[in-house]
């Protein structure tokens, strides 16, 4: 079912060869330019003829009554309710040490520079609903905001044809949860348009979203194409692609753990990549056996199938663990398993990946839903230069440049040098000009 790669007897340049996903976001971008610009120019007449169009559902309110959210969190199945609030207990405690504080460095006497980690104001949070809905989503997304101290949190998720045009219930009950009340039944490109531009959420144009300051969470391409294309208007996490999974693996790992987690994230999507890295040709073939015999009995086996024959799926085959690391780190996975003996020193060495799984009873489910880490990951390749998201994804930095007289006094013949050198003499006027008697 596999495709296989070998790359074994070395390659100068792994990631030319490795399995991935061929997405044109740059195609889709033009695609939804007309309907970002409809949104930012009519507001809610746009977003309902887009709701009509790509989800078959004509909203007369784009806003969830807070008393739907809170009814549906009301109903909301036992057993549902423990696993989200264990979901959130986990979450909040690892992002509350994400936490970072301000601190003060005295650069020379009477001259501190002070940095100051403040908040944005207010987020926009995309939950998807398309082939799965995503109440965990909510919790990824909305604790490290809390955690990070933003003053205004509001959620969109796409209408759905069965709940009457609102979104999930179950994704409403999250909102619940985790006291969110601000959430409208808008997906696709035209809801991150709402957000970034602000738009009339009902006929009369009466009430309004207004815009946020950055917006987070995972979506199709169209979601993507749209973070892609508003960037600078807001803050965006990152350009979320299909999911994806690596497992590095050697003779010691149990095929069918390996397949069961590579068949967990296919599950997501026909595009989702699942790729197994090894030296082992027994494991890999074990790990066929395992996939002919679990996908099968899989209840979205379809779907599962079709994103494991893609291309960007595949068996990686290398000359030890060593050659191994070198092709995880150049694939740099969203998510990376690591299934050998000595499983943590391998897991230590590892450069590149959004997340990494450690050992046998880690694998990727747990870190989905109730590790206490966050899902919202950088995909297709981006964990070269990108971090998940945290609570520093909401933090900005500000310095607070203090000097006394003395200070700027004894510092000002360098400021006037430099300025001079880059043929800025205003900059040096800026300080000369406070010191009548000269500065040198």
């Amino acid at each position: 079912m596999l495709t296989r790669i070998d790359l074994r007897g070395g390659t100068p340049d792994p990631r030319r060869l490795l399995p991935r996903a061929q997405l044109d976001v740059s195609v889709a971008v033009e695609r939804i330019r007309p309907l970002v610009e409809a949104v930012r120019e009519h507001g809610y007449p746009a977003i309902r003829e887009a709701s009509e169009r790509f989800d078959g559902v004509s909203p007369e309110h784009l806003r969830v009554p807070v008393e739907v959210i809170r009814a549906a969190e009301s109903e909301l199945d036992p057993q549902v309710r423990a696993a989200l609030l264990e979901s959130i207990t986990r979450a909040r405690r690892v992002h509350a040490d994400q936490r970072r504080t301000d601190h003060t460095t005295r650069v020379v006497s009477g001259g501190t520079v002070t940095e100051r980690w403040l908040p944005v104001d207010r987020v926009g949070l995309y939950v998807p609903g398309g082939l799965a809905m995503y109440p965990s989503t909510v919790v990824m997304n909305v604790v490290p905001a809390q955690a990070a101290g933003v003053r205004s949190l509001v959620v969109v998720s796409p209408p759905q044809k069965d709940n009457d045009g609102l979104p999930d219930r179950r994704v409403l009950a999250a909102c619940a949860l985790l006291g969110v009340d601000e959430v409208y039944a808008v997906g696709g490109a035209h809801a991150v348009a709402m957000l970034a531009y602000g738009a009339a959420v009902d006929p009369a144009g009466e009430r309004r979203c207004d815009p946020v300051d950055m917006i987070t969470g995972p979506g199709n391409i169209w979601v993507t194409a749209a973070k892609r294309l508003l960037r600078g208007v807001v803050g965006i996490d990152a350009e979320a692609g299909p999911t994806e999974i690596a497992v590095l693996a050697d003779h010691t790992a149990d095929p069918a753990h390996v397949a069961a987690d590579l068949i967990s994230q296919a599950e997501h999507d026909p595009l989702a990549a699942s790729v197994l890295v090894t030296p082992s040709t027994e494991l890999a073939d074990a790990v066929d056996a395992e996939l002919a015999r679990q996908v099968p009995a899989a209840k979205h086996a379809e779907r599962i199938g079709t994103a494991l024959r893609g291309e960007q799926s595949g068996v990686v085959l290398v000359d030890d663990l060593e050659a191994g690391l070198r092709v995880v780190d150049a694939y740099a996975a969203e998510h990376l398993e690591i299934q050998t003996e000595d499983a943590r020193e391998w897991a230590l060495r590892v450069r590149n990946a959004g997340a990494i799984f450690v050992g046998a009873w880690s694998p990727v489910s747990l870190g989905d839903y109730c590790a206490g880490s966050n899902h919202v990951l950088p995909t297709g390749g981006c964990a070269r230069h990108s971090s998940g998201l945290s609570v520093q994804s909401f933090l900005r930095g500000v310095h607070l440049v203090e000097y006394t007289e003395a200070a700027l006094r004894e510092v000002a013949p360098h400021v006037v040098t430099l300025a001079g050198v880059e043929d800025l003499p205003a900059h040096g006027q800026a300080v000369g000009v406070r010191f009548p008697g000269g500065v040198s």
